[in-house]
């Protein structure tokens, strides 16, 4: 499968609305209640919340697209930490990297990984941090694989449900 990253700007926050959403069910349709993932991807996936993120100098939104067509595939938000504690200075949060299932093995992960660290580090960061659902053990695997280890816990609500997710790190400089 051939993809290209770019970073993303304002005019790509339908894109990167459509694909948030659709990756997030993609992810969780099987696990969690269906109107609590309607909820989520209606209240935080808004083409509002991308466009802000775009046009946010500390922000980093990079958007992959399948070649030749440009149909969105995945994309990553590299942005200032929203933890409770454990963050140090330095510190960026991933706060977002998904891509569609029918990517998994391709190699666009790693990419989309590989791109987040080069612009965490053109940001000055030191260390990447990232939460993900305890449950989710292939994402886990991947953070692992990708040189990440669990530094801490916060809450992550979805719908009516709350989660105990891990929060991994990895020092970068």
């Amino acid at each position: 499968m051939a993809w290209r990253l770019r970073r993303a700007g304002a005019g790509d926050s339908a894109a990167l609305s459509l694909i948030a959403s659709a990756a997030f069910l993609d992810t969780y349709v099987s696990v969690l209640d269906g109107g609590d993932l309607v909820e989520h991807c209606l209240k935080h996936n808004t083409t509002d919340a991308f466009a802000t993120w775009a046009g946010d100098p500390t922000t980093v939104v990079t958007l992959a697209e399948h070649e030749p067509a440009h149909a969105p595939l995945g994309y990553t938000v590299l942005t200032a930490p929203d933890f409770p504690d454990g963050t140090q200075a330095g510190d960026i949060e991933l706060r977002r990297i998904y891509t569609l299932s029918q990517t998994h093995g391709s190699g666009l992960g790693a990419a989309l990984m590989a791109q987040a660290i080069d612009d965490a580090r053109a940001l000055g960061a030191r260390r990447i941090l990232l939460g993900v659902w305890d449950e989710n053990r292939r994402a886990r695997a991947f953070y692992e694989r990708q040189g990440f280890v669990v530094v801490g816990a916060r809450q992550f609500q979805v719908g009516a449900a709350i989660h105990d997710d891990p929060v991994y790190a990895r020092v970068i400089a």
